[in-house]
């Protein structure tokens, strides 16, 4: 359904220089969490969407080893949202689509290890069956106190890019299905794809979501969009031990007046850019997308202009944003824009 990318130049970048990271002023941990978003588990015809079943356990033994704190991504929302103070390493653990692979591999591992996790079900697809879990499936996981459900809408579009018209409707299919199936619906989206809109967004908020959640990478924090936070995406590519590390021990960068402001763009390549709360948090700041890899970088004082050197490919375009910080961890802001 579809591919994690993250560019592997700017991952190269970071992996090479965990060992001599510079120190620099670190933001408050205590306001951030990691999210993490797998898809298939042990698909190995489908590596560009599944994690071999040796990488998940690798996770789950980090996880359970490495000093974090795993928690229920509602939990987390409802902290961001509040102001309330989250543990160092906060750690949450999504999955989209409900797959079946999903029930069959990582359900009895992570039950076994109990660790939570937020499952985003797309209905129509838990109506098809076959290659998705069922409805008992998953009330199953949701009776277990350790799963919550999340929506992904009812049939798995490109919610984000969709007329209003169509984008409602199918939030409202899915609604009367969740309300049919489990007795509630879910107050968190997951934009299929990771694409979404400005006007997705405040459509997401209209319709009761409390947050919703792309699939660009980096580290959800107090400050940031609501309505589009961002998660780190696991594949076979990008499920080794280093990066799996790397991710969970991330940092937030934590950015303001985000321009432009839509990830659904209309110039391209758009004069992007962004103001840091903390000018020391980007001494060493290097970005790169996902179509071309190192991208230019103006700083002025706290603001910080990227420009592309080509026009973005249509679809869509992931941009990650790195600096050093304390004990070989990293902070990270990453972005998606959606290229007609």
């Amino acid at each position: 359904m579809r591919k994690h990318n993250v560019a592997a130049l700017a991952l190269a970048g970071l992996l090479a220089a965990v060992g001599t990271a510079l120190p620099a002023a670190r933001a408050a941990a205590a306001d951030a969490a990691v999210v993490l978003t797998y898809e298939q588990f042990g698909e190995d015809d489908r590596p560009e969407a599944s994690v071999r079943l040796d990488q998940l356990e690798a996770h789950i033994a980090e996880l359970k080893a490495g000093g974090y704190a795993v928690l229920p991504l509602p939990d987390i929302v409802a902290a961001l949202t509040a102001g309330r103070p989250l543990p160092d390493k906060a750690v949450a653990i999504t999955i989209d689509g409900a797959p079946a692979s999903a029930y069959r591999q990582a359900w009895p591992r992570l039950k076994a290890a109990g660790l939570p996790f937020t499952l985003f079900v797309a209905s129509d697809l838990a109506d098809q069956g076959g290659d998705f879990m069922t409805w008992d499936q998953i009330r199953e996981l949701a009776a277990s106190g350790l799963v919550s459900i999340g929506s992904l809408g009812a049939s798995y579009v490109h919610l984000g890019t969709l007329p209003e018209a169509e984008a409602k409707a199918d939030l409202a299919r899915a609604r009367a299905r969740f309300l049919a199936e489990l007795g509630r619906a879910p107050d968190l989206l997951a934009w299929p794809y990771g694409e979404a809109s400005t006007a997705a967004m405040d459509m997401a908020r209209a319709q009761g979501f409390v947050a919703a959640f792309g699939q660009h990478s980096g580290v959800a924090w107090a400050g940031g969009p609501r309505y589009f936070l961002p998660r780190f995406g696991l594949n076979e590519a990008f499920a080794d031990p280093d990066r799996f590390r790397l991710a969970v021990r991330a940092l937030p960068l934590p950015v303001t007046d985000i321009t432009p402001a839509d990830p659904r763009i209309t110039n391209n390549p758009p004069a992007f850019g962004f103001t840091v709360t903390d000018e020391a948090a980007a001494n060493g700041l290097a970005c790169y997308s996902s179509s071309e890899g190192p991208l230019i970088l103006e700083r002025l004082g706290p603001r910080v202009e990227i420009r592309a050197r080509h026009p973005f490919p249509a679809g869509r375009v992931r941009l990650n944003c790195t600096t050093p910080s304390l004990d070989g961890r990293w902070r990270w802001f990453g972005w998606q824009f959606s290229v007609p």
